[in-house]
């Protein structure tokens, strides 16, 4: 095993182009432009030929091949030749041009201080053409998007594209471009199959470290349900032992018939982890087209509006009724919005889905050899499918036809572009949780810290230290707001319109006197009525007559204001702090 140190240098050592064996499975974990390698290699062209070996003693050739060149030819003219043929390896060269270079500028909304947005920022990562003069891409590439660009592969034009579904979930966006001239000598790319473990793969964008199209190269090491970050969701995701950095995200991997098997979206950046790449495979990817296809727009992943439990210990299987040959997981929560909630109960034994048996453990066979989680089943799915159900109830095997919907959580993992919603009264800032809210108030705290760019980095671990890492940092459970947390993770809505509401922090001034220190506290009630969401809350203030407005908040806080005073005061508060107005938009009657 070569350190570090020896691998630079001799890398600087080496003047010769560095080539990827076809034939083999090792992985280079630096990342390379297509400049400096070959994938394949064409014939050496007879001007070459002429001065090989011009000084010294001719090298010998092999008796049984004496044309055969000693080492690969170079590259001319930026080209990439057909290779010479490998005994047992077919190969075909990935479809390079097809791949493009995608340029966005961002425009994030200020989640801490609603009424504004931050200041715009700009970057760069991959995309591919696929058909229908189309351009596949990753969704947090173009996340918060004022304006996108391409620019192919070799060409000094960038071209202004529309973004025609954004796919957050599966972190997928497709994207387009009206102009004829960048369609022009590209052909669109191929999708494959599902690749089998230890197939080969080669990933392909435009990652840092240079400007040209760099190629990396690795196997398929695990296939399974993976945590998708910027998505906050799980679906199927393929691992992979290829390089992928910052800026390859939305480039294709490409199999050896030169196919697409995936897209590249994440990597595990750990200490004890090496070249641990992720990509979204093409079950996924066509699921998202076909959607898209099928409904003029995203809609989204289904979802089973439940929580389970494995059944692998034989008691309880006994005490549940279960026979020897039964197996199956058990219902612990059901979510109310669900329409789940309408037919099964806390529980019951799910047996199968859609007459695939589910075992004790959760799982259902996936290929030879191999099992998977059942929410694979459910993730084939499309939203508004019907899907068939068996469960055991009280010994008794009960079948319900349901028709699946996507998930609604109280706290939601994206705010998907929206403008945040805001309502101020007395210099208290009322506004909703979601998980964009939750770190940008604690980076906040954190004396302005940058976000992290979590879509390409993410820690291991628990999937629930997961997404506290994503949202706090290492040092989550010192820094984020632990009745939040308890809510993010168990909490499930009771109405399909309710939401977290909290005081967000309080702008000073003479009418909220000893009330400043409050920050982030859930409002529970108003005049003792709940709070179901912000928009009932500010119905509440602004229709309210009485003599004091009273805000029952978590912990037993309360927030008492006369209802003249708090709402002369509101106008001059705005206009200290440059406020256009006291509602958000999407609140306004």
């Amino acid at each position: 095993m070569v350190s570090d140190g020896k691998r630079k240098k001799r890398d600087r050592k080496t003047k010769t182009q560095t080539t990827l064996d076809p034939t083999s499975s090792t992985i280079n974990d630096e990342v390379f432009s297509v400049n400096n390698v070959e994938i394949v290699n064409s014939t050496t062209p007879t001007s070459a030929k002429k001065h090989e070996n011009r000084r010294g003693r001719p090298k010998k050739r092999p008796k049984h091949s004496p044309e055969k060149p000693e080492k690969p030819p170079p590259i001319i003219n930026g080209e990439i030749g057909v290779a010479p043929p490998v005994e047992g390896v077919n190969r075909v060269v990935p479809e390079m041009d097809a791949v493009v270079k995608v340029f966005c500028v961002h425009t994030e909304p200020n989640l801490s201080l609603p009424w504004q947005r931050k200041r715009q920022y700009s970057s760069s990562s991959s995309g591919f053409v696929i058909s229908g003069r189309r351009v596949l891409t990753n969704a947090h590439s173009v996340e918060h998007y004022t304006q996108v660009k391409l620019k192919k592969r070799g060409s000094d034009t960038k071209y202004l594209a529309t973004v025609l579904a954004i796919g957050t979930e599966c972190d997928i966006a497709l994207l387009t471009v009206n102009d004829d001239e960048f369609w022009e000598g590209v052909s669109p790319v191929e999708f494959g199959e599902l690749p089998a473990l230890q197939d080969a793969v080669t990933v392909v964008g435009y990652p840092i470290g240079g400007d040209t199209i760099s190629v990396t190269s690795g196997v398929v090491s695990r296939i399974e349900i993976l945590s998708y970050v910027h998505g906050s969701t799980e679906l199927l995701g393929l691992q992979i032992d290829a390089a992928i950095n910052s800026g390859n995200s939305g480039g294709p991997a490409f199999n050896d018939k030169g196919e697409c098997v995936g897209i590249a979206f994440q990597s595990l950046k750990h200490e004890d982890a090496e070249n641990i790449g992720y990509v979204i495979p093409t079950p996924v990817i066509k699921h998202f087209i076909q959607d898209y296809e099928r409904n003029g727009s995203y809609t989204g992943f289904p979802f089973l509006g439940i929580e389970w439990q494995k059944m692998e210990n034989p008691d309880m299987r006994m005490a549940m009724g279960m026979k020897s040959d039964q197996k199956g997981v058990r219902i612990r929560r059901i979510d109310p919005t669900s329409p789940e909630s309408e037919v099964l109960q806390p529980s019951d034994i799910i047996l199968s889905f859609d007459r695939v048996d589910i075992a004790n453990d959760g799982t259902v066979p996936f290929r030879h050899g191999e099992r998977i989680g059942f929410s694979y089943l459910i993730s084939q799915k499309y939203t508004g499918d019907n899907a068939v159900i068996k469960v055991l109830r009280n010994s008794t095997t009960l079948e319900f036809d349901i028709k699946l919907s996507t998930q609604r959580r109280l706290i939601p993992p994206h705010v998907k572009g929206k403008p945040p919603s805001y309502y101020i009264i007395a210099g208290f800032v009322f506004t909703t949780v979601s998980v964009p809210y939750l770190r940008s108030e604690v980076h906040q705290l954190m004396f302005n810290k940058p976000t992290p760019q979590f879509f390409l980095a993410f820690e291991t671990g628990d999937d629930r230290i997961l997404n506290f890492h994503h949202i706090y940092g290492k040092e989550y459970e010192l820094e984020a707001p632990i009745k939040l947390l308890d809510k993010l993770l168990h909490s499930m809505p009771q109405s399909p319109d309710e939401q977290i509401v909290v005081v967000s922090q309080v702008l000073v001034a003479d009418i909220n006197i000893g009330y400043e220190d409050i920050v982030n506290t859930q409002v529970v009630a108003f005049n003792g009525k709940p709070v179901k969401n912000l928009k009932s809350l500010a119905n509440m203030v602004e229709n309210f007559d009485d003599e004091f407005l009273k805000f029952d908040l978590e912990y037993d806080q309360i927030v008492v204001l006369r209802t003249k005073t708090a709402k002369e005061a509101t106008v001059d508060i705005l206009t200290t702090h440059g406020i256009p107005s006291a509602i958000s938009d999407d609140l306004k009657p």
